[in-house]
């Protein structure tokens, strides 16, 4: 039964997409305890938010969006998208080296789910194995996802894929057979909302295109099914089938809901959360961004990087989807085991999502375009970055050339010398685009956490307190989750920038009178990053008469506020709710 188990197609497409993240994204696993993938800026904020998650899952769940950092601000886990999704993943481990375990497991996983998810939706919508393969492939290790290596919630796309086959199987759909009632299975369809939901709780700068997609479709399905029981007299879909899309419906729907809520809150308590147009024409890639690769590209990397200098924020402008994968989708336009009218729009979503992901270069500044959508969609003005939607582009242009690779095999000889051959031509768009999916990604030492932090009562104040050195606070945390008035996100909240002008000039009367009152009972001082800060020279300023000690810990310093003062000043045991 096991061995029957094992050679099952989706336990062998399971294996595959498994072993060929890890070979793909090699060397994340290598030194998973000690080293990140990209960098160790946003790597670092993400391996603390999942961490914290399950942290939270476990301890005190309904203070889930009042998170350890920024204090003293509440809703501070909702600042930006937080993989709330991998929680789960949290519940194992503790401290900071399980906390950079996990991030990189869940990275070598996120690129495996992304390989089944299109292997899956190819499968269900008519395309052979091999197409599916390549096609899982294409999208899982494009050459555009290599500039997101240190952005774990852009390349966490697999539930997107998912989702859509799920669905097009729940409701015995295919591009290549269209509508079979006979095949309606509503579990599935239940199945496909619930991954649906799951996707979005990754984080909104990917998941909100997907609701948008799904709420169009199903206006565009139940118009169709109006249309068919007008002019039939009979419904298309069972009662089963609609009360299975109800149900799944209202849970997805209830997730957004509950998801926004805490980000509107943000927004109403912080207002320079909201972000303007002028960020999406910023990050606004041109036209030829489609055809440049980032500089991660193991093949293409040092050939684009001429064309990579004259962009003017590559990591979000180098987008291409891979040569293989554009040569073989134009095929498949014409050549296609798939319809005639379904390769038409799926060419045309490959316009439209290319053209919308141009932003503001797009002909007429990008209205109508993405920028009317920014009007007009709630929430979509806060995604800042239009060529994100490489995503649906890649996935459009995958399908397309699934259809080409299926029609290939489907005519391959099937006697002799001719059918070697046709396996091994069948083959080679997987091998090239295996090769285009290779990776040069820096894999950092991520910092190791300063025992000094371990010493200090919390809430604690890390300094220096800006830049990248935020986001390893906040990883640091990990090892406790001590409230720590330290956080890097978007934004700065005006407590949070108050605490930081305050700080520049500590020690002294004022700072550690504003200090105690906001609730900082310690302040740790890392002399090797002050340097080239506004806090430099803070380790070396007297402390006669402030009413504070100091002790010395593996070359860092921590400053005890809550030693030689008034009882009576708050020290802020609870977190705000």
């Amino acid at each position: 039964m096991a061995a029957r188990l094992l050679r099952h197609e989706w336990s062998v497409a399971t294996l595959a997409g498994v072993a060929l993240a890890v070979l793909l994204t090699w060397p994340t696993l290598k030194h998973p305890r000690t080293t990140i993938p990209g960098d160790i800026g946003d790597p670092t904020l993400q391996a603390w938010q999942v961490a914290w998650a399950g942290h939270s899952l476990i301890t005190d769940p309904l203070r889930l969006w009042h998170s350890n950092t920024f204090f003293p601000e509440p809703y501070t886990f909702a600042y930006t998208d937080n993989l709330l999704g991998y929680a789960p993943a949290a519940l194992f481990g503790h401290g900071v080296e399980a906390a950079v375990f996990r991030y990189n497991l869940l990275f070598v996983l996120a690129h495996a789910l992304a390989f089944v998810g299109a292997y899956a939706l190819v499968r269900q919508l008519g395309g052979i194995r091999t197409a599916a393969a390549f096609a899982g492939v294409a999208w899982a290790f494009a050459p555009w996802r290599l500039a997101h290596s240190g952005h774990l919630n852009i390349l966490s796309t697999g539930g997107i894929a998912l989702c859509l086959a799920m669905l097009a199987r729940g409701h015995g759909w295919s591009l290549r057979h269209g509508h079979r009632p006979r095949l309606h299975r509503p579990g599935w369809i239940v199945a496909g909302w619930l991954v649906a939901a799951w996707q979005v709780s990754l984080g909104f700068a990917i998941g909100l295109p997907l609701v948008y997609f799904l709420a169009g479709t199903g206006l565009v399905v139940a118009a169709a099914v109006g249309w068919a029981r007008w002019r039939t007299g009979r419904w298309v879909f069972s009662r089963r089938v609609v009360l299975a899309n109800l149900l799944g419906g209202a849970v997805f729907g209830g997730v957004c809901v509950w998801l926004g809520t805490f980000f509107l809150h943000v927004v109403e308590l912080n207002p320079q959360a909201r972000r303007d147009l002028s960020w999406t024409r910023m990050f606004s890639p041109p036209l030829r961004g489609y055809a440049i690769a980032p500089a991660d590209s193991w093949l293409w990397g040092d050939h684009f990087e001429p064309a990579r200098a004259q962009l003017s924020w590559p990591p979000e402008m180098a987008l291409l989807p891979g040569v293989t994968l554009v040569v073989l989708a134009a095929a498949g336009l014409t050549f296609s085991v798939f319809r005639v009218r379904h390769r038409v729009l799926l060419g045309l979503g490959v316009l439209v999502s290319g053209a919308l992901g141009l932003g503001s270069n797009l002909v007429g500044q990008g209205d109508p375009g993405y920028l009317t959508l920014s009007r007009l969609l709630p929430g979509w003005e806060a995604l800042r970055t239009p060529g994100r939607l490489m995503v649906w582009t890649s996935l459009l242009l995958a399908v397309l050339a699934a259809g080409a690779i299926s029609e290939f095999g489907r005519h391959r000889p099937a006697r002799g010398w001719q059918q070697l051959a046709g396996g091994i031509a069948l083959l080679l768009p997987l091998l090239l685009v295996l090769v285009e999916g290779v990776n040069r990604t820096p894999h950092p030492t991520v910092p190791p956490a300063p025992a000094a932090l371990r010493a200090a009562a919390d809430p604690i104040l890390v300094l220096p307190s800006d830049g990248v050195s935020e986001s390893h606070v906040m990883l640091w945390s990990t090892d406790g989750f001590p409230r720590i008035a330290n956080g890097s996100m978007t934004f700065v909240p005006d407590s949070q920038q108050q605490i930081r002008t305050t700080s520049m000039a500590f020690p002294d009367p004022s700072s550690i009178a504003f200090l105690r009152q906001v609730g900082i009972r310690s302040v740790v001082v890392l002399p090797d990053r002050l340097a080239g800060t506004p806090w430099d020279g803070v380790a070396t300023r007297p402390l006669d008469g402030l009413g504070i000690t100091r002790e010395e810990i593996a070359g860092a310093f921590v400053y005890h506020l809550d030693r030689g003062f008034s009882p009576g000043v708050a020290t802020r045991n609870e977190r705000p709710g």
